[in-house]
């Protein structure tokens, strides 16, 4: 399900008047002195720093979430997943890689913990999908898809039975309702960010993903600041907002786009410091225009939010995980060295291989390697070369030339295409 388009703005900062006197270094050590938001411990135990990585479309798999949490990141979410995909039998676990990662990986607590973020259209549909998610699939495709459309024609929603999954046994640390992505719309059906502008039927969809999932289960809900910025979309956000937490959603991750806005013009801070000053009862994550690690700091010092979704700013930067658990506790950041960069885009592909095989693995690692190259002293030169990359082979000889720096370094023997 993709979220992110290629006409995003380039890095700038947001609107938040007033933020350019934070100091993003002493506002890190405070935050960590007062320390995480025990609401959020409470559901994540071991989400321990205010930031985590942001589902991604075409990015976060198993591989990227990995990387990043071996670089200090506490919490990850997959991409958002369309409920029908889910319901259908497709692909829908095979791109968050949660099959995958069990079968080919020494063990999936590696990933953990993790948020399943679901996509769609319809309130049953949507629900049976959660159900799916959190089961991991004991029954067939065709007893979620039952359960989806049982209840059609009526008020009732689909509930999971008493012999669901316990929290022993529970993948997902949280489900996570996308009401945010500005998605198209299926015909005349609203999916994603569209939602924000049908307060009655973005609702529903709530109740019925929380009906449908036992107690033990948190349920999340992410949304853009409104539809548009006319006053009738800015109520309906508010709307919607506190009907999640009277239905006992555990947290609200909100970006200060609007959805006409897409990924085009700068987000608003100030709506985000206001919500948080009018709901202080309710725990409430931000996004928008995090592009380095001094800005996870300024958006939480700014807005008072209890963690940061890091979003394209992590793409290809797994360093920005470490950098904040520097600042925090007090060190200078240190970038990313040239043997760390070259180890960094191994293991990518080496865990990519593992839990694909190689020939998505070398597609994706075409992808990274253009924005790993950011970080490399060569950088114009590093990312041409990567564009021009056709074979595993030429990507292995990119990594020669231009990251050789390290006299051990580990050499993959594969070949392929990145057709």
């Amino acid at each position: 399900m993709s979220c992110h388009g290629n006409n995003a703005t380039p890095p700038s900062p947001a609107i938040a008047p007033g933020s350019e006197s934070i100091d993003p270094a002493r506002a890190a050590v405070e935050i960590a002195a007062r320390g995480m938001d025990p609401r959020v411990r409470a559901v994540a135990p071991t989400f321990d720093a205010p930031f985590f990585q942001a589902g991604l479309a075409g990015y976060s798999d198993a591989a990227m979430r990995l990387i990043a949490r071996r670089h200090g990141c506490p919490f990850c979410i997959t991409e958002a997943l369309l409920d029908r995909m889910l319901l259908g039998g497709g692909r829908g676990f095979d791109k968050a890689d949660l099959e995958l990662i069990r079968d080919n990986l020494p063990s999936g607590e590696d990933d953990l913990p993790l948020s399943g973020q679901i996509i769609g259209s319809d309130p049953d549909e949507m629900a049976a999908a959660a159900i799916k998610m959190v089961e991991q699939s004991p029954r067939t495709d065709n007893r979620y898809r039952e359960l989806a459309y049982s209840h059609a024609g009526t008020t009732d929603h689909v509930r999971t039975p008493h012999e669901a999954t316990s929290l022993a046994t529970q993948t997902f640390t949280t489900i996570d309702v996308n009401l945010a992505c500005p998605v198209k719309k299926i015909k005349n059906k609203a999916r994603g960010g569209h939602w924000l502008s049908d307060p009655a039927g973005a609702i529903e969809i709530l109740k019925a993903v929380r009906d449908a999932l036992p107690r033990h289960v948190p349920c999340t809900i992410k949304l853009r600041r409104a539809f548009d910025d006319t006053p009738e979309q800015a109520r309906n956000f508010h709307i919607i907002f506190d009907a999640a937490f009277e239905l006992g959603y555990a947290w609200a991750t909100v970006h200060a786009r609007t959805v006409e806005q897409k990924y085009m013009g700068p987000s608003r801070w100030p709506f985000l410091r206001d919500l948080v000053k009018r709901r202080p009862d309710c725990v409430v994550f931000g996004s928008g225009d995090v592009w380095d690690v001094a800005d996870i700091f300024r958006m939480i010092d700014y807005t008072g939010v209890s963690a940061v979704s890091v979003a394209r700013g992590c793409i290809g930067n797994p360093w920005i995980f470490r950098q904040a658990r520097e600042m925090m506790a007090g060190q200078p950041i240190t970038k990313p060295t040239i043997p760390e960069q070259r180890w960094a885009l191994e293991e990518h592909f080496r865990i990519a291989l593992r839990l694909t095989g190689e020939v998505p693995a070398s597609r994706m690692m075409r992808k990274f390697g253009i924005r790993f190259s950011a970080h490399h002293p060569r950088a114009e030169e590093v990312r041409l070369r990567m564009i021009a990359v056709s074979s595993t082979q030429e990507w292995l000889a990119v990594l020669e030339e231009f990251y050789a720096d390290e006299p051990d370094a580990h050499v993959i023997s594969v070949s392929g295409s990145f057709g």
